[in-house]
């Protein structure tokens, strides 16, 4: 189908001017939870990664990066090592084509950034984040036991964990797709990182996240976990995961991290100002949509649910769009791309009714 998005030069001059936040995997209320319930050390480690994260979300590190367009296909992989420094991007330490290092993080940041390139290019022909080849780069053993990980609209940037609560961040390929996702979305719909349109922004990095897990694993809708972060969680702690598309708010319930506060339907929208009005908080909501329409669709969800979720994204969506919107314009390219009435427009139409949006 034809592209409706303006065009590619406007496109990249105005990311120029208006980039992305950072965005984190692991949402703010978590980290305040263990900074109130946490022993000393992990109240500590919470502060710290709060103080960080805030501190990289008032500088942006000046990156050279010069837009090429390599073949279609061709990936360009280098991962850096912070040796637990906040300093950007770090020390090279694997290039594409390189051999395993003897460093485990290395390897899966590699081995994740590869597996979501080949999604983006086998499923939706999309060459690299920014649909023109734009080199993967990735940051290991950033800061001392830092617990997250981060797109910051040049390249992905991954914490050790603190042991005790988060594992290592490279763990989980789902993680690594959702942070490159935060790319793609910034090099189209550029959803503002607040309210509704953060939501969503969130949700799409969700879905394309655990898409990608479910491609390496060959894993129909019904046979996925559509789990978040499922490892990560440090044995001990009370939980499954960071967040959970299939049934949001049963991810974790811990008397350190607090309990997941994601809904699954509007009624029970959050409608404060945290967490930048609820963009990790409210994402269950369209989270919950996409598993119950590609359930219905059937089948592996990336070929079907997910085109139609990537279609909007790439060519409908804008950076102000609300649920409904969202919602209107997934039923309308699903009826574009199977036909009206068709099975799959009803699904997704039924899902975004189901949750309350329409």
């Amino acid at each position: 189908m034809a592209r409706n998005k303006k065009s590619s030069g406007s496109k990249f001059q105005h990311l120029l001017h208006t980039r992305c936040p950072i965005c984190c995997i692991v949402p703010p209320h978590m980290l305040e939870h263990v900074a109130v319930n946490g022993n000393p050390q992990q109240r500590a480690w919470a502060f710290h990664t709060l103080n960080v994260s805030a501190q990289l979300r008032g500088r942006r590190d000046v990156v050279g990066n010069i837009f090429f367009s390599p073949s279609p296909g061709e990936k360009r992989r280098t991962i850096f090592d912070a040796k637990n420094g906040q300093q950007l991007p770090g020390t090279v330490v694997r290039h594409e084509g390189d051999p395993p290092s003897t460093d485990v993080a290395v390897n899966e940041a590699y081995d994740g950034a590869g597996a979501t390139y080949d999604f983006f290019y086998e499923i939706f022909e999309r060459n690299s984040i920014d649909d023109r080849g734009l080199r993967l780069d990735s940051t290991v053993h950033y800061g001392v036991k830092y617990d997250n990980a981060f797109w910051n609209g040049d390249q992905m940037v991954y914490g050790d964990g603190d042991g005790e609560l988060f594992e290592r961040f490279t763990k989980c390929i789902d993680i690594i797709g959702h942070e490159l996702a935060h790319g793609v979305t910034q090099y189209e719909a550029g959803l503002q990182y607040y309210g509704e349109p953060g939501a969503l922004n969130e949700s799409f990095s969700d879905v394309f996240g655990s898409l990608v897990k479910q491609k390496v694993k060959n894993q129909t809708a019904k046979e996925a976990d559509w789990l978040i972060g499922e490892g990560l969680l440090a044995p001990g702690v009370k939980g499954v995961a960071i967040r959970s598309m299939k049934a949001p708010g049963t991810a974790y319930d811990d008397p350190v991290l607090g309990k997941d506060p994601q809904p699954a339907h509007m009624r029970d929208k959050y409608t404060g100002w945290e967490d930048n009005a609820g963009v990790h908080i409210n994402s269950g909501i369209p989270n919950y949509a996409f598993y119950l329409a590609a359930v219905e669709i059937g089948g592996y969800a990336w070929e079907k649910a997910g085109k139609i979720w990537y279609v909007t994204l790439r060519d409908r969506l804008r950076n102000q769009a609300q649920f409904k919107t969202a919602a209107n314009l997934t039923i309308q390219v699903a009826g574009e791309l199977y036909g009206t009435d068709s099975q799959e427009q009803k699904a997704v139409q039924n899902a975004w009714q189901k949750v309350g949006v329409l």
